[in-house]
């Protein structure tokens, strides 16, 4: 099988990628890496391996490589509250316009596999968790972008969209602008981490559980296409506060200090149930516990702030 990974040197497809050849898979990856890092290296010496320096944008190479491909996994896109913030108009055109692009050229027989995000859930249901048939009520143009596309997936046949809770871990592509991510540095380099709005919630999932989530649906692929699945860790339903406190576990030196005349610009808040994946067979394997070990090494060896999206 040949796959198209379209973003597939970003965090999540630079951790992806290097799986799907260790699975004997082909790969090719679209990436017009702009955030200048050199995630692939060590699998340039796969001869499964082809890379393809462009931009999902380009309709006439899209069309070209999905002709070429046997599945898409599309994860191009810009990342985050903030990134679409700063530049809207590539947040449009490059996370739904371009979907077109892949839609439109594929066979109906090709599979499509989506991330969208539980940014889609925005101020939850209070107390109850949010599973795949609660309302999406997106509170950022990130949020409203994702959900519009995995409708527009979801209407397609031999499609999936995995909602993924937030992100966190190591990944050769790395990211620091992610809670966990976010916070640990924080407490690593600046020794203190200064909460707002201290109880929101939100889930959490490792990087490579995200991978391996991708990879359990092209094994399971006839069982679960056609629907949306929650992935996360259904331990880790946890509030910032809460966060901090499993930080401080591994650095008991870290202050936390709490402001609370301070808005947070994200107003997120929801607890996620992830019953519905976990019905098919899979379970992330990586903890947070895990996840924040190896955060504290990363950033042992990271000392600047510089590798964010926005």
């Amino acid at each position: 099988m040949k796959i198209l990974v379209t973003g597939g040197a970003g965090y999540i497809g630079s951790i992806l990628v290097p799986r799907l050849l260790k699975e004997g898979y082909e790969v090719m990856v679209l990436d017009n890496l702009m955030y200048k890092q050199t995630p692939l290296l060590d699998c340039c010496n796969a001869s499964l391996l082809e890379m393809v320096i462009g931009d999902i944008r380009d309709r006439d190479l899209v069309f070209k490589l999905v002709d070429r491909s046997d599945t898409i996994i599309h994860l191009a896109s810009i990342v985050g509250v903030p990134a679409c913030i700063k530049d809207p108009t590539a947040a449009k055109t490059v996370i739904r316009d371009s979907i077109w692009n892949i839609l439109d050229a594929r066979e109906r027989s090709q599979p499509v596999f989506y991330p969208n995000t539980n940014s889609g859930y925005g101020l939850g249901q209070g107390s109850n968790y949010c599973d795949e048939s609660t309302e999406m009520k997106p509170i950022s143009l990130y949020g409203e972008l994702k959900v519009e596309v995995e409708k527009i997936i979801l209407n397609c046949q031999n499609t999936i969209s995995l909602r993924l809770a937030t992100v966190f871990g190591v990944s050769p592509r790395m990211r620091v602008d992610l809670l966990v991510n976010d916070f640990v540095e924080m407490a690593v380099n600046q020794g203190y981490i200064e909460l707002s709005e201290k109880n929101f919630k939100r889930n959490y999932v490792h990087v490579r559980d995200v991978a391996r989530a991708f990879l359990h649906c092209l094994t399971n692929f006839n069982q679960m296409k056609g629907h949306a699945y929650n992935v996360g860790l259904s331990n880790a339903n946890l509030s910032k506060l809460e966060l901090c406190e499993e930080i401080k576990k591994q650095i008991p030196q870290l202050r936390i200090y709490e402001n609370e005349s301070r808005k947070d610009p994200d107003q997120r808040n929801y607890i996620v149930s992830n019953a519905k994946i976990e019905a098919t067979g899979f379970k992330p394997q990586v903890s947070l516990q895990e996840g924040i070990t190896e955060l504290i090494k990363c950033y042992r060896i990271i000392k600047t702030r510089e590798f964010r999206n926005a």
